[in-house]
C-alpha cells in the first residue's frame, strides 16, 4: 500500500508539472490579483519609445516564464511536503507576474518571446538540478535568483520610458515581491551558495536577457 501511494504521488506530481508547462507556455495566464497598472494612465509614446518598453516587458515575460519552470521543477525535486507546499505557492503567486507582463506585451502590441519553450525546459532542468542537491540548496537557488531578477527589475525602472507608468508600476510591484520570495526562501533555510554559482547563474541571465530582447 505504501509503495502504492508513493507511485500515485509521483504521477500525480508528474501530471501537475507537465499541466504547468502546458498552461504556462500556451494558454492564458490568468492572475489572481489585478494589474498594478489598472489604476495607471501612461502618456503618448512615441514608435522608439514603445519598442522599448515592449522589448524590456518580454525579457520580463520571460522570467516569469522560467519561474513556472523553476518552481515547479523544484516542487518536484523536494521530498519534503511542506517545501513543496511552499514552491507550489510561490508558482501560484508568480503567475500574477506572468498574466502582468503578457497583458502589457499585448497592450503595447508585442509578443511574447518566441523562444519561450526553449527558456522553460532550461529553467526546469536548474530547478530539478538544484532540488536533487537538496532542499538547501534548491532554497539557496531560489534566493540568489530573486535577487538577481530584483536588481534586472531595478535597471528596467531606469530604462523604461518614463511616461510608461502602465509598465513601469507592474515592474515596481513585481520586483517587491521576488524580494519577498527570497527573504522567504531564506527563512525557510536557504544555504549562501557559492560564488562562482553565483557567477555562473548572472552569465545565464545575461544570455537569456539578451536574447529574448530581440526574440
Amino acid at each position: 500500500m505504501t509503495l502504492f501511494k508513493f507511485r500515485r504521488l509521483t504521477i500525480d506530481s508528474l501530471l501537475n508539472a507537465a499541466d504547468c508547462a502546458l498552461r504556462t507556455l500556451f494558454a492564458k495566464p490568468r492572475a489572481k490579483h489585478a494589474s498594478p497598472s489598472a489604476t495607471e494612465s501612461t502618456g503618448p509614446l512615441s514608435p522608439d519609445e514603445s519598442r522599448q518598453a515592449a522589448a524590456l516587458m518580454r525579457v520580463n515575460h520571460v522570467g516569469e516564464v522560467c519561474a513556472q519552470a523553476l518552481y515547479t521543477s523544484q516542487a518536484l525535486a523536494t521530498r519534503n511536503s511542506a517545501l513543496r507546499v511552499h514552491f507550489t505557492q510561490a508558482c501560484r503567486e508568480e503567475t500574477d507576474h506572468l498574466a502582468w507582463t503578457a497583458d502589457r506585451l499585448s497592450e503595447l502590441g508585442s509578443r511574447p518571446s518566441l523562444l519561450n519553450p526553449l527558456w522553460y525546459a532550461g529553467a526546469f532542468g536548474l530547478g530539478l538540478l538544484a532540488g536533487r542537491l537538496g532542499d538547501p540548496v534548491s532554497l539557496g537557488f531560489v534566493v540568489e535568483t530573486e535577487r538577481q531578477v530584483g536588481a534586472h527589475l531595478q535597471s528596467h525602472l531606469e530604462l523604461l520610458p518614463k511616461a510608461d507608468h502602465a509598465s513601469r508600476a507592474i515592474v515596481a510591484q513585481m520586483q517587491s515581491d521576488e524580494l519577498h520570495h527570497a527573504e522567504a526562501a531564506r527563512t525557510a533555510g536557504a544555504m549562501d551558495l557559492p560564488a562562482s554559482v553565483k557567477g555562473m547563474m548572472r552569465t545565464a541571465a545575461k544570455v537569456m536577457t539578451t536574447v529574448a530582447h530581440h526574440v
